[in-house]
């Protein structure tokens, strides 16, 4: 049986002290955590294949995370109802991302 699966990228914006949490674990160490977590909390299969840091993740008015606003963006496909974004400009970053191109 083929695997038609898309591989998923994880975006993670890191709060708090982020130079001590960067210090105390290099780059690779911190995405091996959160891989080794989320397969510890959940499947192998909800494992993202890449997990990027990044400044700002787009929001409703509500505060709904807009994953498909996202993903457009990456795609470079239009984006409908920015109207309804807190932080529109958030998908901004999501543009051309290097992590995305490898």
């Amino acid at each position: 049986m083929k695997n038609t699966e898309t591989p998923t990228s994880m975006f993670t914006r890191i709060y708090g002290p982020t130079e001590i949490t960067l210090k105390s674990l290099k780059r690779e160490e911190l995405i091996k955590k959160i891989k080794d977590t989320i397969r510890q909390n959940t499947t192998p299969r909800h494992v993202p294949a890449k997990v990027i840091a990044i400044d700002d993740i787009p929001y409703t008015i509500n505060m709904k995370k807009v994953e498909k606003a996202v993903t457009n963006v990456i795609h470079n496909e239009p984006v409908p109802n920015l109207d309804a974004l807190a932080n529109p400009s958030s998908l901004e970053l999501y543009k051309d991302l290097e992590e995305l191109r490898t």
